[in-house]
């Protein structure tokens, strides 16, 4: 196609600045919810869900977190030594974690005692708003407070980090990164999917 007067690489830009606009306007916009937990409205997370699995072969070196919990306990990932885990990082203010706060809970409810653990890595809030945000949409399990030195998200650094707010990462029984859910867990049934195809790797 030829380009007359520069007028594709006009129309190009427009449509760029809309979607552009678009994005913003969905993906950054405030509500009461976010603004009682955070001052400054809703940033620094994705929407849509990437996902990443690795073959047991070619899991790379077991991840060593350690942190206190919003309810005050010491949590290390030797605690869970044999045991599937799953982490999700995540924050009060964001509406991605917010909206997949019941499927989270409802699959850590499905594998209580059947093989997966899970537990959450609040990246931004206090122990207050992090229980509060436990409270209001009903999640059983604690969360790792990592706002004041960000260790255990350094602890996930590498080839397969958490770059975005909400990642939920799928651990193997060694530690390993088995599977990794960038942004919004899109359907509950992935994640089950996910932990059960790791759980029987250890059956």
């Amino acid at each position: 196609m030829s380009r007359v007067g520069g007028a594709v690489p006009l129309r190009a830009a427009a449509a760029s600045i809309a979607i552009v606009a678009v994005a913003l306007v969905s993906g950054c916009s405030s509500d009461p919810l976010a603004e009682d937990y955070l001052d400054g409205g809703n940033t620094n997370y994705i929407s849509g869900d990437g996902i990443v699995e690795v073959p047991e072969a070619e899991r790379g070196d077991p991840i060593d977190f350690a942190g206190t919990t919003d309810t005050g306990e010491t949590v290390s990932r030797a605690d869970f030594d044999g045991e599937v885990v799953v982490v999700n990082f995540w924050y009060a203010a964001c509406a991605p974690c917010r909206a997949e706060a019941p499927d989270l809970e409802a699959v850590a409810q499905q594998y209580d005692g059947n093989g997966a653990a899970f537990i959450g890595v609040n990246v931004y809030d206090s122990a207050e708003n992090s229980l509060a945000f436990a409270r209001r949409y009903d999640v059983s399990y604690p969360s790792l407070l990592d706002a004041s030195d960000g260790s255990v998200r350094l602890a996930f650094a590498g080839d397969i980090a958490p770059n975005a707010v909400p990642t939920t990462f799928v651990l193997d029984a060694e530690g390993r990164i088995a599977a990794r859910i960038l942004g919004q867990i899109a359907e509950r049934s992935i994640l089950d999917t996910l932990v059960g195809d790791v759980v029987a790797e250890t059956r």
